[in-house]
């Protein structure tokens, strides 16, 4: 398997991966709408930063496009396709409904098609772990109930996930499913917790702490993200011969080549403490405007990663303040600040 469909390849955790499989040989293409959602600017960046690899080419398009999807996976003809192109944020999901809607659900029903005609060995998608919803026992595992998602963001990757069950049923399309927790790292997204709170203590103003800094969440640093991901390329489900002989904890669907896979770090950390790590890599102390809880947000999220140990041997284990630090050098180069 070498040949390689990654979508939101100018995205955040799709820019790394890509960076991956190009140091490990793989051949790859890239797909990405490069929407407005934050600075296209930076995606640009990303995207100019791969194609200096020979092996690396790119295509522009909408996933809402469906002859543009099938017809980029008929001419390069992947072996694998990783969809993690997405309408994200869920704070955005509550001004936007609609984005999530033709992105998230109509956009992976278009990557599936086409995967599907195209008969890959490995489809692999991103869920999230909002999909936990209101579930209050932690860690989240893999074959707890998820049926409680609180904005339409989760909802609509909760749809990917059912959607992607009933084509690995129907077709025989080996298909997985990994639901990622709070990924940060270089190159991350403007809109997310550490990229905003740098950017406003090194400009001197305010950052928003919400639920008054009683978050918990478990952050997963990128390349520790794209490491698993990377693995479980090779970890191809397969439909069981016999449902009894599924191991407990496995994810495995009783009737289809298809599995669910949590990517966390498997650590609950404390908004507050997060927060300490950034100042203490920029030298400088945060304005703290102390919040309530936001709409459709939950006050923590953590991974029982026990089954990405069984599939693969690895598990995520960068320390977040290690994380951080990396985060901040980047930053700060980046923008010369």
């Amino acid at each position: 398997m070498k040949r390689v469909l990654v979508t939101g390849s100018a995205g955040f955790i799709g820019f790394h991966l890509a960076a991956r499989l190009l140091a490990d040989g793989f051949v790859v293409q890239g797909l990405d709408g490069m929407t407005d959602y934050y600075d296209v600017a930076l995606k640009q960046r990303r995207h100019q930063m791969l194609l200096q690899n020979p092996s690396f080419a790119a295509t522009e398009a909408m996933l809402e496009d469906a002859g543009a999807v099938r017809t980029l996976v008929e001419s390069f003809a992947p072996d694998v396709i990783v969809h993690l192109a997405a309408q994200a944020g869920v704070r955005y999901s509550l001004e936007n409904p609609r984005a999530y809607i033709d992105s998230n659900v109509t956009g992976t029903f278009n990557v599936m098609e086409a995967a599907r005609a195209q008969k890959v060995q490995h489809l692999l998608m991103a869920s999230t772990s909002s999909v936990y919803g209101a579930n209050e026992d932690m860690p989240f595992c893999e074959t707890d109930k998820a049926d409680t998602p609180l904005t339409i963001y989760a909802a609509t990757k909760k749809a990917n996930e059912a959607m992607a069950h009933s084509y690995a049923h129907i077709y025989d399309l080996p298909t997985t499913m990994f639901r990622f927790f709070t990924v940060y790292g270089p190159w991350g997204r403007p809109d997310m917790a550490l990229f905003k709170f740098t950017d406003a203590i090194l400009n001197g103003r305010p950052i928003d702490v919400y639920n008054h800094g009683e978050m918990y969440r478990d952050f997963t640093y990128v390349t520790d993200l794209v490491h698993g991901i990377r693995l479980l390329i090779d970890a191809v489900p397969e439909r069981p011969a016999d449902p009894a002989g599924i191991a407990p904890g496995d994810s495995l669907s009783p009737v289809a080549p298809y599995r669910v896979v949590n990517i966390g770090n498997s650590e609950k950390i404390r908004l507050l403490d997060f927060i300490d790590a950034i100042e203490d890599c920029l030298g400088r102390k945060a304005t703290r405007n102390m919040m309530p809880m936001q709409t459709g947000d939950v006050p923590a999220t953590w991974a029982n990663a026990d089954l990405l140990k069984t599939l693969t041997g690895y598990r995520p284990e960068t320390p977040f303040q290690d994380g951080v630090a990396q985060f901040v050098t980047w930053f700060r180069d980046y923008y010369q600040k």
